[in-house]
């Protein structure tokens, strides 16, 4: 789970406006430090079956959000995937 400062410091990176905290980007990039999080803590732990479920859920909502900016706007899509590094 991120630390309200981490999760302060990532909202300031990807936020469209200054008073934004929930825009899809946003939300991209706090979901993709959290999964980045959960690999670590499941290559330590590898029958963690509830955390690999947790990590599941937030690949899927994560893909909801990339599908949802895909079909709005192909530059904020293809911005937010250059900015956090995923791949298409």
């Amino acid at each position: 789970m991120l630390d309200p400062e981490e999760k302060i410091k990532i909202i300031k990176k990807y936020k469209l406006h200054e008073t934004d905290t929930g825009s899809p980007e946003v939300q991209v990039a706090l979901l993709s430090e959290e999964i980045a999080r959960l690999l670590l803590h499941l290559k330590k732990h590898p029958k963690d079956v509830h955390s690999r479920r947790g990590l599941l859920k937030q690949v899927c909502s994560r893909r909801k959000f990339l599908t949802y900016l895909k079909n709005e706007n192909a530059k904020r899509y293809a911005s937010i995937l250059k900015k956090v590094g995923l791949k298409k």
